[in-house]
C-alpha cells in the first residue's frame, strides 16, 4: 500500500523542482504522476520535440527514491494542432464544434487525431523506454470528462454506420430488431442511419437507436485507449498501464476499457461527488452538512468497489482529494483527518496506491481554486501533514492481497443507458437505486464486490442485480444456473424488462428469468414523492419510493404485498426455490428500513454472518483477514474486536479517524461513545 502525488513541473521554475521533490520524498510519497496536459511543452511546434525538461524531472524523482508515472498527453491538443486540423474537434449534438481554451476538445473517431496521438505517444515512449525511474503510464486523462464521450461530427457518423454494419447482417435485420416500423423510422440502407441528433420529440428518441449509439460511443473510447496501450506495451513491457476514471460516471463502460489495462484507477473527490449524487441528502440537512466536510462514505466506497471489480483485483486512486475543491455549488474545507481517512478507506477497499491531487495549488488557469497538499506559495497546507501520516500508517501494515467479498452487486452499463433514456420519472437514477442495496449491505458490515455481468458468479454466495434492465438469453441462463447450483439471487425493479435491442419481448418481464423466478410482472408505475407508498413484508409495514410493480406469482411464494395505492393487496415481493438455491424479486424501490430487512434475509439464506447494524457513517471493510473500522462521524466510537487484534489505532476511534483489526468484520462490534 503506497502513496503518490500528481505534479506539474511545467508549472514551476526549475529551481523549485529540487525542493518540491525532496519534500515529496520526506512525506513518504512513492509515485509521482506527471505530463498528462503537457503536449505543447513537449511539441511546441509541429515536429519540434522537447522532452529534456520532463526527463530532468523524472531523473530528479528517481534520485530521491521514487518512481514516475507518465501520461500520454492527448487530453489537451495544442493550439497549433487545432488550427491546422480543425476537423479533429468534438461536435455537440446541435452541430457546434468545441473550441480551443479548455481540454478534451477532440473526437475519438477522428482519423487525423488518432494519427497525431500515435505520433506524440511514439515519440514520448521512444524517449523514456527502458528508463528505470518510470514505473508505468496513465493513458490520456479522465476519458469523457465534461460530457465528451459522445460526439456528433461527420467522423462519428461514418464510424457509427460502419459499427452497425458489423453488428447486423443487413439493414432489414436492423429495422426488425429496432422496431423501426414505429413512426415510419425504417431505413433503406446503413448510409441513411444518422447519429441521434435533436428532434421535435427530443425526450422521446428511438430507444434502440439511442442505446446502440451509446454502445458505439463507449466502444470508440475503448478503441482509442487501445491505440495508447498497444504503443506503450510494444515499447516497454515492464511498464504498467492504467487510466484514471471518474465516480458514478455513466457514458463510458469502465469494464470494457479496463480489459486492455493492467488495472483501473479513478479520481476520488468525496465532497464533490457527495454534492452531485442524486441520493445524498439536501445540503441544509444535518446529514447533508456532514457530506460537505466528509463526503458520502457509501458513494465513495461503491466507486472503490466498482474499479476494484473492473480491475479484477487491486486498483489505484490516481487523484485523491487533498483539500477544498473548485466544485459547485459549495466548496467547504474537509474536516480534520479526512485526507488520511479517505486514503485508508481506499486501501481498505483494495487500492494499492493512493495518489493525492496535487502537490501544489496552481497560480494560474482554470484550477487555481482546486486544493492541493501545499498552498500556491509552496508552503505546506493541511493535506501534506495527513498524507505523511497515511504513508507512515501504510508502512506499519503488512502487505495484503486484494479485497474480496462474498456478496456481489452487478452493474450493467447497457441497462443504465437504457433506463436513463426512459426514466419514466426524474427520480429514477440507476446509481441511486444500486446504492439503496449497497448501503444496506455495508451497514451490516458486508464487504461487497461490484462486478460486471461477465463476472464469475460461482465465487459468490449471494448476488444482487439492481434493475438489470437489458437481459439477453445467455445472461438469463447464467443467472438461473447460478441459483440452481445453490446461489442466492435477488432481482429488483425493471429487471429483464427489455431484450438486448432495448425492446419488449412477446412475454411479460422478467422474460427469460420468469421460470426461475416463478412469477411475472403484471403492471408497473412510477410514483411522485407525495403519493402514499407502503408494502407489508415479513409481518411489518415499510415505505418505498419512486417505482412499484405488481407481481403475478406462478409458483413463487409471496413474501410482500402492496398496502397503498391502486395496487393495494397486489404482490410486491416474491421468492422462489430454484434448484438448490433461490430467486427473489423486489418489485419496489425500498427505503432504508426495507432494504435492510431484504439484505438480512438474503444473507441468512446464503448462510453468511449477519452483523449488528452499524452506526450511521461508520463502516467495516475487510481486506485479506484485516478489517478497517472507518469512522466518518464527529463522535467517537468504541471497537470490540471480538477474537481479532487491533494493529493500528485504539479501541476508542475518534471522529474522522480509523482503526485496523486483524480479524473478521462480522466479529467486530461498534458502539457510539456517549
Amino acid at each position: 500500500m503506497h502513496t503518490g502525488v500528481c505534479y506539474f513541473p511545467e508549472h514551476w521554475p526549475r529551481d523549485r523542482w529540487e525542493t518540491d521533490v525532496e519534500r515529496m520524498a520526506d512525506a513518504g510519497i512513492e509515485y509521482v504522476r506527471m505530463a498528462e496536459f503537457a503536449w505543447n511543452r513537449m511539441e511546441p511546434e509541429p515536429g519540434t520535440y522537447d522532452f529534456e525538461w520532463l526527463a530532468e524531472a523524472v531523473e530528479l524523482v528517481g534520485d530521491h527514491g521514487m518512481k514516475a508515472v507518465l501520461c500520454t498527453p492527448t487530453a489537451t491538443p495544442p493550439k497549433w494542432l487545432i488550427d491546422e486540423y480543425p476537423s479533429v474537434r468534438r461536435v455537440e449534438d446541435d452541430g457546434t464544434p468545441l473550441e480551443f481554451g479548455s481540454r478534451r476538445h477532440y473526437c475519438y473517431n477522428s482519423p487525423i487525431y488518432r494519427r497525431e496521438s500515435r505520433r506524440i505517444i511514439e515519440r514520448m515512449v521512444d524517449r523514456f523506454a527502458g528508463n528505470e525511474h518510470v514505473a508505468g503510464w496513465q493513458t490520456d486523462n479522465e476519458f469523457g470528462c465534461h460530457e465528451t464521450v459522445r460526439c456528433y461530427c461527420e467522423n462519428c457518423t461514418t464510424a457509427f454506420r460502419s459499427w452497425l454494419r458489423e453488428r447486423y447482417d443487413d439493414i432489414d435485420e436492423l429495422n426488425d430488431e429496432w422496431g423501426n416500423a414505429f413512426w415510419s423510422q425504417e431505413y433503406n440502407s446503413f448510409a441513411e442511419v444518422d447519429l441521434p441528433g435533436r428532434t421535435p420529440a427530443n425526450e422521446q428518441q428511438h430507444p434502440s437507436r439511442m442505446l446502440e449509439y451509446q454502445r458505439f460511443s463507449s466502444d470508440s473510447v475503448v478503441e482509442y485507449n487501445r491505440l495508447h496501450v498497444d504503443i506503450l506495451r510494444d515499447a516497454d513491457d515492464s511498464w504498467f498501464v492504467t487510466h484514471n476514471f471518474m465516480g458514478d460516471f455513466e457514458p463510458l463502460d469502465a469494464f470494457d476499457v479496463t480489459e486492455d489495462l493492467d488495472f483501473a484507477a479513478w479520481d476520488s473527490y468525496p465532497t464533490l461527488h457527495g454534492q452531485e449524487a442524486p441520493d445524498t441528502p439536501d445540503p441544509d440537512s444535518e446529514a447533508g452538512a456532514s457530506i460537505q466536510r466528509v463526503g458520502d462514505p457509501d458513494l465513495t466506497g461503491m466507486n472503490h468497489a466498482l474499479y476494484r471489480g473492473a480491475s479484477d483485483g487491486a486498483f489505484w486512486v490516481m487523484e485523491n482529494q487533498s483539500g477544498d475543491i473548485r466544485a459547485y455549488p459549495y466548496s467547504a474545507e474537509p474536516a480534520d483527518g479526512m485526507m488520511r481517512l479517505w486514503a485508508h478507506q481506499a486501501v481498505a477497499h483494495g487500492a494499492d496506491t493512493v495518489s493525492y491531487f496535487r502537490w501544489r495549488r496552481c497560480t494560474f488557469g482554470q484550477e487555481q481554486y482546486w486544493g492541493a497538499l501545499n498552498n500556491y506559495d509552496g508552503s505546506p497546507d493541511r493535506g501534506v501533514v495527513e498524507a505523511t501520516e497515511a504513508a507512515a500508517d501504510f508502512d506499519e501494515l503488512p502487505d495484503l492481497d486484494a479485497t474480496s467479498g462474498d456478496v456481489a452487486l452487478l452493474i450493467d452499463y447497457d441497462s443504465m443507458w437504457a433506463l436513463h433514456n426512459e426514466r419514466h420519472t426524474p427520480d429514477f437514477d440507476y446509481w441511486a437505486h444500486i446504492r439503496a442495496y449497497y448501503r444496506a449491505l455495508r451497514a451490516r458490515g458486508v464487504t461487497v464486490d461490484v462486478v460486471s455481468t461477465a463476472a464469475d458468479f460461482d465465487t459468490y454466495s449471494a448476488i444482487v442485480t439492481p434493475s438489470l434492465h437489458v437481459v439477453d438469453d445467455d445472461l438469463a441462463g447464467r443467472l438461473a444456473d447460478y441459483a440452481a447450483d445453490g446461489g442466492e439471487l435477488l432481482l429488483t425493479v425493471r429487471t429483464a424488462t427489455k431484450n438486448e435491442y432495448d425492446r419488449f419481448r412477446d412475454e411479460l418481464a422478467p422474460g427469460p428469468l420468469s421460470d426461475a423466478l416463478g412469477a411475472r410482472i403484471e403492471q408497473h408505475e412510477s410514483l411522485a414523492p407525495g403519493l402514499d407508498t407502503r408494502v407489508r413484508y415479513d409481518g411489518d409495514t415499510y415505505d418505498y419510493r419512486t417505482w412499484g410493480e405488481w407481481i403475478q406469482p406462478e409458483g413463487a411464494t409471496v413474501v410482500g404485498q402492496h398496502e397503498s395505492g391502486v395496487g393495494a393487496s397486489e404482490s410486491a415481493i416474491v421468492r422462489n426455490e430454484h434448484g438448490e438455491g433461490h430467486v427473489a424479486y423486489v418489485g419496489v424501490w425500498p427505503e432504508s428500513a426495507l432494504a435492510d430487512a431484504l439484505v438480512v434475509a438474503l444473507l441468512e439464506r446464503a448462510g453468511l454472518p449477519v452483523s449488528e447494524q452499524l452506526p450511521e457513517n461508520v463502516r467495516l471493510t475487510e481486506r485479506d483477514g484485516h478489517t478497517w473500522v472507518t469512522n466518518f462521524r464527529e463522535e467517537d466510537v468504541s471497537v470490540d474486536p471480538g477474537s481479532g487484534t487491533i494493529i493500528l489505532g485504539e479501541e476508542t476511534v475518534p471522529g474522522r479517524d480509523l482503526a485496523v483489526v486483524e480479524g473478521p468484520a462480522h466479529e467486530i462490534a461498534i458502539r457510539v461513545e456517549q
